[in-house]
């Protein structure tokens, strides 16, 4: 039985040690190297208003132009399991940290490239209801003032993201014990579980409007 458990304690330091030297062997990302790892991603994100449609319908987010720093920790976050999205898990899962490094870049980049949607023009003020709902969460506070200008590039930029995906992301902090829905972040559990659903999506929807750098760049084989 001793022996056993020493094997055991052996063969999880050796796991523990791989895992560690991986990230340290992981470079810087690269754009290029990203592109060409970009084929699992390109069938959602690269269709502008694809819509997901397990284990809810909403659009998929727009990726080009987000922070890739936050690329990294959402992808992350879905291979940890701390977000539970089961396509989401399962391709992340298979990523090691270089390729999530690169392909952050690309996505990052490609939001500069000039093609996909144009910026829209900056909406009038909030209505009262939903500044108000802005002042409690206190969203601006890691988010930027003008939600496209985070505080920490792992934060991710919100202004002009679809408004189903923001309410479906939000919707997802304030749930527990679901095997395919759900996200464990304690500060932004935190924020979303205070307010009604009706309240969240009041929010997506005025976020939504504002404008910012995010985009879905059509791939040429789907144009």
């Amino acid at each position: 039985m001793k022996m056993k458990l020493a094997n055991l304690a052996v063969a999880l330091s050796f796991g523990i040690a791989a895992a560690a030297a991986n990230a340290q062997d992981a470079k810087p990302g690269d754009a290029a190297a990203g592109q060409k790892k970009a084929d699992m991603c390109i069938g959602c994100h690269g269709i502008p208003g694809y819509q997901a449609s397990f284990p809810e319908v909403y659009k998929v987010p727009k990726i080009a132009g987000q922070n890739g720093k936050y690329i990294v920790a959402a992808l992350t976050g879905y291979k940890k399991g701390e977000r539970k999205h089961p396509s989401m898990r399962g391709i992340a899962g298979s990523l090691s940290d270089q390729d999530m490094a690169d392909l952050a870049v690309y996505f990052e980049q490609l939001g500069k490239s000039g093609d996909g949607e144009q910026a829209k023009p900056a909406d009038a003020s909030p209505p009262p209801e939903v500044a108000k709902l802005l002042a409690q969460a206190n969203c601006a506070s890691c988010h930027g003032a003008n939600f496209s200008t985070p505080i920490d590039p792992s934060y991710p930029k919100l202004a002009g993201q679809y408004p189903d995906y923001l309410y479906a992301a939000l919707k997802a902090y304030q749930t527990d014990h679901n095997a395919v829905l759900g996200r464990s972040n304690a500060i932004m559990m935190g924020m979303a579980r205070p307010f009604k659903h009706a309240e969240i999506k009041a929010l997506a929807q005025y976020i939504a409007t504002l404008p910012g750098d995010l985009k879905t760049v059509a791939q040429s084989r789907f144009r």
